[in-house]
């Protein structure tokens, strides 16, 4: 009979921080900004062109210079993104996927897929939920 190999690492989740490293890659995938800044660098799979800093603010609503400052150096240092820097003045750079930045964006794809399939029945579900919580409990006698 054969079997697969079984993998008995405890789930990145259940381990404290400070014992999992491959809980701090999830916490940087798990950040929405990540999640945007990669699918806007192309990360997708569709071939995108690297992007300078401010073509990709103003292609991300509500993301902050800081906060895009932030996810760029986080990505850069997890070798997501590569960051290059032109010898021109005023110095051009430009961000682009790194391969594994391009295998992470496929995981950002099929979230962003499935909240788009599901979105409908969440919105159902959180007014149902609200609508509960809206009506006052009736007293016990």
């Amino acid at each position: 009979m054969d079997t697969a190999p079984v993998d008995t690492a405890p789930a990145p989740w259940s381990v404290p921080p400070g014992e999992c490293p491959s809980r701090t890659v999830v916490e940087v995938l798990a950040n929405k900004w990540v999640l945007y800044v990669l699918g806007e660098l192309g990360a997708l799979g569709d071939g995108s062109a690297p992007r300078r800093f401010n073509e990709l603010q103003r292609s991300i609503p509500g993301i902050t210079q800081k906060m895009l400052t932030q996810t760029l150096r986080t990505l850069e240092r997890d070798g997501l993104v590569a960051r290059t820097v032109y010898p021109t003045v005023p110095p051009r750079v430009e961000y682009a996927p790194t391969p594994l930045g391009r295998e992470a964006g496929q995981l950002a794809a099929v979230i962003g897929h499935w909240a788009r399939s599901h979105v409908h029945q969440i919105v159902a579900a959180r007014e149902e939920f609200d609508e509960k919580a809206a009506v006052p409990p009736t007293p016990l006698t």
